[in-house]
């Protein structure tokens, strides 16, 4: 009722005074002077926000709004790095011969378990073998002429330097037959780790020599790792040993791995590095290549204030704020508006530095339709 008397009352005073300063205002309008002009302005809005808080004094039927409020919440807080990398293996390799020739021999198939040393194919040896056999008994003969004349020379028998050529011939011919060993080793294609045979790429007969595709694939999941870059920001933050969660899409998994490696060179490109995490494959469903999510823990806080972030708004300052339950009477409060210093932000949760304390009761649900001093409802 007060407010209804007062409006007649407010535009009364408001046309005397407009009728007495009429001629004042189209003079300062008509002076085209800006600065007379603004100051003018600031003047009657302030004349109208005295007459608004007057108002709003003399109104005693509050708003109400029907909320959804909740404590804020004393626990533990951990942000996380979000970024993708692939699956990894350092044991991922094409097995290659290490001379030309047929292959004589394709002792696996794809699929199959091998052994690290286990034969898996041989290449004709072009004759080595008999060329073998031929300076193996060369070096025989060296040797035994050798050591015949070594017993006449420590018997003061012959010349030393009978002796020194027969020790040279049979050094000679040992090195012979070592080398020939050891090329005609390189015609047996050994695993050089345990895995299993991926895919075959060539069949017995087939002359081979090593080229792009190779012989096969061997590859070893027991030992598997993620990759990916992250910005520099995070040089100081991310260490061996770092908590990692791994989530693969495509298998609808997450695994917990630890940073086991970080470069240390900055790709000038786009400012980030190289990080390796290891991630256990204990039921073998990882493979090279794959794409998964990381989610790093970079920031932990064992006893912070969160609120979820959808509570929290900002004023026309800029300012964050939440609105606050107070003078809580059963089921209604009236609205508060708080301003909050905010922390870092995770899961739609926000970490609250200041301006709220444990269990004090914020507007959750309904936030964006309320003000300052309305009755709430919940």
């Amino acid at each position: 009722m007060k407010k209804i008397i007062l409006i007649p009352v407010l535009a009364l005073l408001l046309f005397s005074c407009g009728k007495a300063d009429n001629k004042s205002i189209e003079s300062i309008i008509s002076s085209n002077n800006s600065a007379t002009i603004s100051a003018k302005k600031a003047e009657l809005q302030a004349q109208i926000t005295l007459l608004e808080e007057a108002l709003s004094k003399l109104d005693t039927v509050k708003e109400e709004a029907l909320v959804g409020i909740e404590p804020v919440k004393d626990s533990l807080f951990a942000h996380y790095l979000a970024v993708q990398g692939n699956i990894n293996t350092k044991e991922n390799v094409l097995i290659q011969p290490e001379i030309p020739g047929a292959l004589v021999s394709l002792n696996v198939k794809a699929g199959q378990h091998v052994s690290k040393g286990q034969v898996l194919g041989r290449v004709d040896d072009g004759g080595m073998s008999e060329q073998l056999a031929s300076i193996e008994n060369q070096y025989a003969l060296a040797k035994t002429t050798f050591e015949r004349q070594k017993n006449l020379w420590s018997q003061k028998i012959g010349s030393e330097i009978q002796f020194l050529n027969a020790q040279t011939q049979m050094v000679s011919a040992q090195k012979a037959v070592a080398q020939l060993k050891a090329q005609l080793g390189k015609t047996v294609i050994k695993a050089p780790f345990s895995g299993v045979i991926d895919e075959v790429f060539v069949e017995r007969g087939e002359v081979v020599s090593a080229n792009p595709r190779g012989l096969m694939r061997l590859v070893n999941l027991n030992n598997m790792y993620v990759s990916t870059t992250v910005p520099e920001t995070y040089i100081g933050k991310l260490k061996v040993g770092t908590a990692v969660e791994v989530t693969l899409s495509s298998l609808g998994k997450t695994y917990v791995g630890k940073v086991r490696q970080v470069a240390s060179n900055i790709n000038p490109s786009n400012r980030s590095f190289g990080i390796e995490i290891a991630v256990p494959n204990t039921d073998n469903l990882l493979r090279p290549n794959q794409v998964a999510k990381l989610k790093i823990t970079d920031y932990v806080n064992p006893k912070a204030l969160t609120v979820p972030s959808s509570s929290i708004q900002k004023d026309g300052q800029g300012n964050p704020f939440v609105y606050t339950a107070t003078a809580i009477k059963g089921n209604t409060a009236i609205a508060k508006k708080t301003i909050v210093v905010l922390g870092k932000s995770s899961n739609n949760v926000t970490e609250i530095l200041s301006g709220l304390q444990a269990k004090d009761l914020i507007v959750t649900d309904g936030a964006n339709a309320i003000s300052e001093g309305m009755k709430l409802n919940f």
